[in-house]
């Protein structure tokens, strides 16, 4: 069962998924998708590593607050607006805080998968003192914004989104999430069905809508950010990116290692956008590897915000 979260009035849900008394580690997922989206199998690297795993919705997704409905239109539309249909990118790194503030955690590891790891660069930069580590995957530098952000995208599988029809049955559900994950994955890739069927049937068993409401996609990527540069992150951080993913170019990932001082790149061929399970161990390996890291070093200097 969640718990709750609350920055201001919005409530945020998260979940505990095991491991007490291990590195405490946070995890972010992507745009307009919920928690359940983080599969088991990674999980469960993680835990054998001796992590204390968590991982909550976003605002506007999963069982967190929705805003109510504007028109804001499709969520590139969104993206490349000045204004902020809904909220602040601030909002945002501001949810992972309360989370951490609910669980009592004073400091964590942070992983983000996606628009999560956008979040995770921002929160990183935001709340420094927060962070034990730093952990990207498959997302944008947060140095790019508006038009710019345009450049890392691949213009097939936003098209390929929109296109997608299915009805809001339990069937429809598992076919539209099916059809979404074979856009992600890396050609050739292997893509378990059972491993999506896994979060569509924990997305309906708590009565959530799934990768369906364009308009709260379109809120959270058009959150405008008016924070600092990436080249402010003083937290150890590992960037992870799959050289086949479809919908953002590996230039996305040494981008953002570039911009932090003493990042580590890691690309991984044959890994596509979306979490199959060819890349669990790896990935799970590397987050060890870092929390090992960040271990040794002194904690994070720098002034939170607030």
């Amino acid at each position: 069962m969640p718990r709750f979260a609350h920055n201001g009035g919005t409530q945020i849900a998260f979940e505990d998924l095991g491991g007490s008394g291990g590195d405490p580690l946070l995890l972010v997922m992507g745009l307009g998708t919920s928690r359940f989206w983080w599969p088991d199998g990674l999980v469960g690297e993680l835990l054998r590593r001796g992590f204390h795993v968590v991982a909550y919705d976003q605002r506007d997704a999963g069982q967190s607050t929705h805003l109510p409905d504007r028109r804001v239109g499709p969520p590139i539309k969104a993206l490349l607006r000045r204004a902020a249909p809904a909220y602040s990118a601030e909002d945002l790194t501001d949810d992972a805080v309360a989370v951490l503030d609910a669980l009592g955690w004073e400091r964590a590891h942070l992983f983000g998968h996606s628009m999560g790891g956008l979040v995770a660069q921002r929160t990183a930069i935001r709340h420094p003192k927060r962070l034990l580590s730093l952990a990207t995957s498959s997302a944008v530098p947060s140095d790019a914004t508006g038009l710019s952000v345009l450049r890392y995208l691949r213009p097939a599988p936003p098209v390929r989104f929109a296109r997608l029809r299915y009805p809001e049955t339990p069937q429809g559900n598992l076919a539209l999430a099916v059809a979404v994950a074979r856009i992600l994955a890396a050609p050739g890739q292997h893509l378990d069905e059972d491993d999506v069927r896994a979060f569509v049937d924990k997305e309906a068993a708590h009565r959530v809508a799934g990768f369906r409401d364009q308009k709260a996609q379109s809120r959270q990527i058009g959150a405008k950010w008016h924070g600092g540069p990436l080249a402010r992150i003083a937290a150890p951080t590992l960037v992870l990116h799959g050289e086949g993913d479809p919908l953002l170019r590996v230039a996305a990932a040494r981008d953002i290692a570039d911009a932090i001082p003493d990042a580590r790149l890691r690309t991984l061929p044959g890994v596509g956008h979306f979490l199959a399970r060819d890349a669990w161990a790896t990935y799970a390996d590397e987050l060890r590897t870092l929390a090992d890291r960040a271990d040794e070093q002194p904690p994070t200097t720098g002034l939170a915000h607030g």
